[in-house]
C-alpha cells in the first residue's frame, strides 16, 4: 500500500508527491493499492481523509478521552518559557482545559472560538512495544508526552493521530521506519488503545550516517532518488546498496539482484547500529551490476546520457553509436554518466599532446617511429579499416594487425603499445579497435571528433619531421670520412722507407682505392 502523509501542507505539494512515486516507479516499488490504482482502503492521502480524523476525535471526545483546549499559542509559549525558568527539562501541557467545566467549553464552542483537541494521559500510563530491531521498549506516557494535541486549532490534524487512525483503519500490520520515529510509537499507542485498536509490529531501523559520521543530509550530497538516477546510478545497485545497509544475511556476500534481496531480506537481520553512506563503495556496487547487465539493457540506459553531450540533444543517437558505446564502457565504467565521459575522451585525438605526455616516453624510445611508418605504409594500401563497414571491420583489423606485427617484427605490448598510442593518442583505454569504430559512429552527432583519415595524417606530419626520422648510415663519401681517410693516408707514408708495416699499409690502401673505384662506376658509394 502507499498512503501520502500530505497534512504538512507547507512541506507536502502535489509535485513532491508525484516526483516521490516517480522515484518508487523507478527502482521498481510498485504499490497494490494506493493513489492512481485505489483499492479498499481509498482515498489515500491524508489531506483527503479528514472527516475519518474529525469522527474518531470526536468519538475520543463523547468518550472523555480526549478534550477541547483553548489555549492560545501565546499563552502556550508564555507555560513553556515558565517551565523552562523553573529548570523542567521536559515540560508538558499543564492541563489547564483538561477538566474545564462543560458549560464553559460549550459557551465557547458555540461562540465559535476557536480550539485544539488534546489526548487526555491518564496518570500512570504507559506504552510498551516488542520492536523487532530494539526489542522491548516501554515509556512512561504521563512524564513524557503529557497531554498532546490530536487537532490543532485550524482544524488540521496532527501527524501521530493521522497516522495511528490510518494504521488501524488501513489494516497495516507492520511498520519498518527509522529510529527518530521511536518516540512517535508512544503518543500513536495511546490513541489505538483509546480507540480500542491492536498496535501493528514495530520495527525501528537505526539512522544512516555520512561519511563524517553525521546526521545522513543533503549536505552530504544527493538529496533524493531521482538525483542519483541523474548521476548515473541504476535501479539494481541502489536497492542492492541501501538494503545492505543495516542488514545482511550472515554471509559475505555484496552483490545482489533485486529479486535476491527480496527472496534473503528478514527483520531478525536489522542490526541496531547505524551505518555510514559510503559513496566510493554504492560506486563499486553500481559498477558491479553495470557488468552484470545484458548489453542490450546497458544500451538502453545509456541513451538519455549519451542524447546529452550530442550536437542535437534534442534527438535520440543512432542505435549503432548507443551499442558501440555500451560495448566499449561496459567494463570501463561505474556510472552511466562515465560512459558519455569516455565518449567524448575516445572521439578526441592530439597526437603532439600524447607524444609530450610523460607515459609516452617509454614508447617513443622505443622506435615508436618505425611502428607509425609501418602502420602508415599499410594505411595507405588500404589495409587499416576505418570503422564504416562493421560486418568486415573486426577481421580487417585483426588482419591489419598481423600484419603490422609481421612487418616490424614486433608483438605483445612492443606491438599494442605503439598502435595504441598511434590511434587512439592515449596509452591505456578501451580496445583500439572499438574505439575506431565509436569515432566513426560519432562522427557529425558528437563534437570535436577525429576520424581515423585526419589521425593518419597528424601521424604522417609527425612521422615526416627530421627530428623523428632514423638517422642515416655515415656514407665513405661524407667529408668527416674522407678527412679521416686523408689522415690515415698521411700517418702511413710518414712511416721509415724501409718499414715493413709501411709497404703492408700502402699495399691494402691500393686494395681499397681499388674497390671504391669499381663501386663509384656502378653508381654505389663505400
Amino acid at each position: 500500500m502507499l498512503r501520502v502523509e500530505d497534512t504538512d501542507t507547507a512541506r507536502s505539494t502535489r509535485a513532491s508527491e508525484e516526483s516521490m512515486k516517480a522515484d518508487l516507479r523507478w527502482l521498481g516499488l510498485d504499490w497494490d493499492e494506493g493513489p492512481d490504482v485505489g483499492g479498499p482502503h481509498a482515498p489515500y492521502r491524508q489531506s483527503e481523509r479528514s472527516e475519518i480524523y474529525k469522527k474518531y476525535s470526536e468519538q475520543l471526545i463523547a468518550e472523555g478521552k480526549a478534550y477541547p483546549c483553548f489555549t492560545t499559542e501565546a499563552e502556550l509559549e508564555e507555560k513553556r518559557a515558565a517551565a523552562e525558568a523553573k529548570g523542567e527539562p521536559n515540560p508538558v501541557y499543564d492541563g489547564t482545559w483538561r477538566d474545564a467545566d462543560p458549560e464553559v467549553v460549550a459557551a465557547k464552542i458555540a461562540a465559535g472560538e476557536p480550539y485544539a483537541v488534546r489526548f487526555k494521559v491518564e496518570p500512570g500510563s504507559s506504552v510498551s512495544i516488542d520492536d523487532l530491531v530494539r526489542g522491548t521498549v516501554t515509556w512512561d506516557a504521563e512524564s513524557t508526552v503529557g497531554d498532546f494535541v490530536l487537532m490543532r486549532s485550524s482544524g488540521v490534524p496532527v501527524y501521530n493521530f493521522c497516522v495511528a487512525v490510518d494504521d488501524a483503519t488501513m489494516g497495516i500490520t507492520h511498520v519498518v521506519r527509522a529510529e527518530e520515529h521511536l518516540t512517535n510509537t508512544l503518543r500513536q499507542g495511546l490513541v489505538l488503545e483509546a480507540l480500542g485498536f491492536p498496535m501493528p509490529t514495530y520495527a525501528h531501523a537505526s539512522l544512516i550516517l555520512g561519511e563524517d559520521r553525521s546526521k545522513l543530509s543533503k549536505r552530504h550530497g544527493a538529496t533524493s532518488v531521482d538525483q542519483f538516477k541523474q548521476e548515473g546510478y541504476v535501479r539494481e545497485a541502489m536497492i542492492n546498496y541501501l538494503a545492505g545497509l543495516g542488514w545482511n544475511d550472515g554471509s559475505d556476500r555484496e552483490i545482489y539482484s533485486p529479486e535476491e534481496v527480496t527472496e534473503a531480506f528478514a527483520l531478525d537481520r536489522v542490526t541496531k547500529a547505524p551505518s555510514m553512506f559510503d559513496t566510493v563503495k554504492l560506486k563499486w556496487v553500481n559498477g558491479q551490476h553495470i557488468r552484470a547487465m545484458d548489453q542490450a539493457g546497458l544500451a538502453s540506459l545509456l541513451v538519455p546520457f549519451i542524447q546529452a553531450v550530442t550536437l542535437d540533444s534534442s534527438q535520440a543517437p543512432s542505435e549503432t553509436l548507443v551499442n558501440l558505446c555500451a560495448a566499449m564502457a561496459q567494463d570501463k565504467i561505474e556510472l552511466l554518466t562515465d560512459a558519455a565521459t569516455l565518449l567524448k575522451q575516445v572521439v578526441s585525438y592530439s597526437l603532439p599532446d600524447a607524444l609530450a605526455a610523460p607515459d609516452a616516453k617509454v614508447i617513443l624510445d622505443d622506435d615508436f617511429a618505425d611502428v607509425a611508418l609501418a602502420l602508415l605504409a599499410l594505411y595507405d594500401a588500404g589495409e587499416v579499416p576505418d570503422g564504416s563497414d562493421l560486418d568486415t571491420f573486426d577481421a580487417q583489423w585483426k588482419a591489419m594487425v598481423k600484419s603490422l606485427g609481421k612487418a616490424t617484427g614486433r608483438k605483445g605490448k612492443g606491438l599494442f603499445m605503439p598502435l595504441r598510442l598511434a590511434v587512439t593518442g592515449n596509452t591505456s583505454g578501451p580496445d583500439v579497435g572499438v574505439q575506431v569504430k565509436v569515432a566513426q559512429a560519432a562522427e557529425g552527432a558528437i563534437a570535436d571528433v577525429v576520424p581515423l583519415a585526419a589521425r593518419m595524417e597528424q601521424l604522417r606530419a609527425w612521422a615526416s619531421h627530421p627530428s623523428n626520422q632514423k638517422a642515416a648510415p655515415p656514407s665513405a663519401s661524407s667529408t668527416d670520412e674522407a678527412s679521416h681517410a686523408a689522415a690515415v693516408r698521411s700517418a702511413v707514408e710518414a712511416l721509415p722507407a724501409e718499414s715493413s708495416v709501411r709497404q703492408q699499409c700502402l699495399a691494402a690502401l691500393a686494395v681499397v682505392d681499388e674497390s671504391v673505384a669499381a663501386s663509384n662506376s656502378n653508381g654505389k658509394t663505400k
